[in-house]
């Protein structure tokens, strides 16, 4: 499996996706696309090839299953590894064969690109 690069960060939280962009571009050097709802996602996934897509399980507009199930529409995402972050730390959160794993809100955005790239290693061990 390719490097981790490039994340697509869904989230409708304007206060969660600054702290989790921020942190990821400076403590983990990854390019991170940001998208306040599926809808901004879909758009994004035109022009941005993520390596790994996270998404809020509970956006409000549309939740993380339906959301999910646009992006795994896209012929580009229909492979690309997920990891969904929510408030609940239920295990039925993880709602694709695909997601490699669930983080639970609040996180802690010092500790996120850490937190991923265990994630990545792990899946990319499998």
């Amino acid at each position: 499996m390719a490097n981790l690069r490039n994340i697509l960060f869904v989230e409708d939280d304007l206060t969660t996706r600054t702290q989790a962009k921020l942190a990821l571009e400076v403590i983990g050097r990854y390019t991170v696309r940001e998208c306040r709802s599926g809808s901004d996602a879909l758009e994004a996934a035109s022009t941005f090839l993520p390596d790994l897509i996270v998404l809020d399980a509970g956006l409000l507009t549309r939740d993380g299953a339906d959301t999910l199930s646009m992006l795994r529409g896209v012929a580009r995402l229909a492979n690309t590894p997920v990891l969904f972050i929510s408030s609940e730390s239920e295990p039925g959160q993880v709602h694709d064969k695909r997601a490699i794993g669930v983080i639970v809100k609040p996180f802690m955005p010092l500790r996120l690109a850490d937190q991923l790239a265990t994630l990545w290693r792990r899946h990319s061990a499998l």
